[in-house]
């Protein structure tokens, strides 16, 4: 008797740990919102770039981030590439009912540098560097590459009023595995694939909207995305 009741206490744990690990409802559609801004100063090298962006679990009303984040930019004149020293502030909302909260600051390096093919095919490769600075958390670092393809549909080049398929891919490796308190975590943090269509409203401002598919080690989720693109 003591053996069984052993038993069913133990499937119990089980259970209830089961269900608090997969508490993210995979199958809800999640949207982000999201605006994006560079400039340059004059015929300097030097600019700035920015991003303000409004992640929900859900539609809207659930928060699952509101990142702000913006960097000095520098691009050398005799090479084709954007180097990028900024700083993020990220607020991370709880899945679900509960509206608790938790900070993160972060410092990033980049480099971001284009190669076309064709005159149709643009791509982005975008390295990233983070040193994170996570509530109740040790100094975390995290490793980013990200490869950008925008297909011009119904024009040659990539001009006003041109309709376009934008598609990314971006993996994240943590650069340690300790957190503090003894956490860890895993060295694959997270896996983004996104499909949009995209339209050039005019030089230097363009939207996209599409779907990006999020997998990290323990849930995998499918988020709306409405983006607006800017240029100054």
């Amino acid at each position: 008797m003591k053996k069984i009741l052993y038993l069913l206490a133990l499937s119990i744990s089980l259970l209830i740990t089961k269900n608090g690990n997969t508490q993210i409802n995979e199958d809800k559609m999640g949207a982000w919102y999201m605006y994006f801004f560079n400039t340059t100063f004059r015929e300097s090298p030097w600019g700035i770039q920015g991003d303000v962006q409004f992640r929900n679990w859900n539609i809207a009303g659930d928060l699952e981030q509101l990142l702000l984040r913006g960097g000095v930019t520098y691009k050398p004149k005799k090479a084709d590439i954007k180097l990028t020293f900024g700083y993020g502030n990220v607020t991370t909302g709880s899945y679900g009912t509960d509206k608790s909260t938790s900070n993160e600051s972060r410092i990033y390096q980049e480099a971001l540098f284009p190669v076309q093919f064709g005159n149709r095919l643009y791509t982005n490769h975008r390295f990233r560097y983070e040193q994170r600075f996570v509530e109740g958390q040790d100094l975390r670092t995290r490793y980013r590459y990200n490869l950008f393809l925008n297909i011009a549909l119904n024009k040659a080049v990539m001009d006003k009023r041109t309709l376009y398929l934008a598609l990314y891919n971006e993996l994240f490796i943590n650069g340690q595995r300790s957190t503090g308190n003894g956490n860890t975590v895993e060295v694959f943090d997270r896996n983004r694939f996104y499909v949009a269509l995209g339209y050039m409203i005019k030089k230097g401002l363009k939207i996209q909207f599409g779907v990006m598919n999020q997998t990290t080690n323990k849930w995998s989720k499918n988020q709306l995305q409405l983006s607006f693109h800017q240029k100054i």
